[in-house]
């Protein structure tokens, strides 16, 4: 056998993640495909009460780019509206964080400054 058939042949056993070899020969299993940004926009406009009570008459609805959670697979992205009190009077303008999980609004949470929303850039949705 030639030294380069025996190279091809151990290189064709290194490809199989089962063979009987040392790890670091073994070929490793890949991390899966990145998911994709989710469309904040649309989310956001599909699922407004998710975010905003109904009779806060949400205005002017505005939200920010998605980005990764720092400890999970999921998305957290910034939304803010004017809204309008249980009584009718204008609260102004107002932040949620919202968590993204496998396309869905899971979580909103009122911004505060740890969220970075201030300093965000917005888009209408």
């Amino acid at each position: 056998m030639s030294a380069v058939s025996g190279v091809l042949l151990l290189a064709a056993c290194a490809a199989d993640s089962h063979a009987p070899l040392p790890a670091f020969m073994r070929a490793q299993a890949s991390d899966p495909p990145p998911e994709l940004p989710p469309d904040v926009k649309q989310l956001v406009h599909d699922r407004l009460d998710g975010v905003f009570v109904n009779t806060s008459y949400p205005r002017n609805v505005q939200v920010s780019p998605p980005h990764h959670e720092v400890r999970g697979t999921g998305w957290t992205a910034c939304v803010r509206a004017e809204l309008t009190s249980a009584t009718g009077k204008p609260l102004g303008v107002q932040t949620y964080r919202i968590s993204i999980n496998d396309g869905q609004i899971m979580d909103r949470q009122r911004a505060d400054a740890g969220d970075n929303c201030d300093s965000e850039r917005y888009e209408p949705i």
